[in-house]
C-alpha cells in the first residue's frame, strides 16, 4: 500500500491517493483474517509436531490451506458483488469512486493470493524456514516496487497499473508459498 501510495500520488494525484485510502480497510480486514488462519494453523502444527504427531500436524496444514482458499474466495466474491456500497460506506465521494472502483476491483481479484501469501508466511515459519518466508514477502514487494512505476508512468495504466502491479506481486508471493 505504501509503494502504491507513492507512485499513485506522483502519477495520478490526490484522487488516486484518496481511492487507495478508501480501499485500505478491505486490505486490513483481509490481512486480519489471513493472520488468524496462519497463526491458528501454525500453532496447531507446532504443537502436534512437538508431540511427534507428524501426520496429524500435516492435516492441520491442509485444513488451514483449505480454509484460506474457501474463506478468501468468499471474501473476494463479497467485495466484488458489493464493491460500490462498500467503498461508499468507507467514505468514497463521487469524484473518488471511479478511481477506487478501478483499483479495488482488480485488487479484490487478488484476495485469495493475498490470504495464501500472508497465511502461508506463518505456516512456512512454523515449519522452520523463516528466511524463506521473509524472502517470499520481499520478492513480491520488490516486484510491486518495480512494476508500479512501469505500469503507471510508462504504460500509462494509472490506477489499473498500480492494482495490477500489486496483484502480480501477490501472485509471486503466493506461488512461492504454495511451492514451499
Amino acid at each position: 500500500n505504501m509503494v502504491d501510495q507513492i507512485f499513485i500520488g506522483q502519477g495520478i494525484g490526490l484522487l488516486g491517493n484518496a481511492a487507495t485510502n478508501v480501499a485500505f480497510p478491505i486490505t486490513t480486514v483481509v490481512l486480519a483474517i489471513s493472520v488468524m488462519l496462519g497463526i491458528g494453523g501454525s500453532a496447531n502444527f507446532n504443537l502436534l509436531s512437538g508431540q511427534k504427531k507428524e501426520e496429524e500436524a500435516k492435516k492441520y496444514l491442509g485444513c488451514s490451506f483449505t480454509l484460506q482458499v474457501v474463506i478468501s474466495v468468499v471474501l473476494m466474491l463479497i467485495v466484488l458483488i458489493f464493491l460500490r456500497p462498500i467503498l461508499k460506506g468507507f467514505g468514497a465521494t463521487e469524484s473518488v469512486l471511479p478511481y477506487a472502483v478501478t483499483y479495488t476491483w482488480i485488487t479484490a481479484l487478488g484476495i485469495p493470493l493475498y490470504v495464501i501469501s500472508q497465511s502461508g508466511a506463518h505456516l512456512i515459519r512454523s515449519d522452520g524456514a523463516p528466511t524463506f518466508s521473509m524472502a517470499c514477502g520481499i520478492t513480491g514487494a520488490i516486484l510491486n516496487l518495480i512494476l508500479d512505476p512501469l505500469f503507471i508512468f510508462v504504460f500509462k495504466w494509472g490506477m489499473m497499473g498500480a492494482a495490477v502491479a500489486t496483484v502480480l506481486g501477490q501472485v509471486v508471493t503466493a506461488v512461492l508459498a504454495i511451492w514451499y
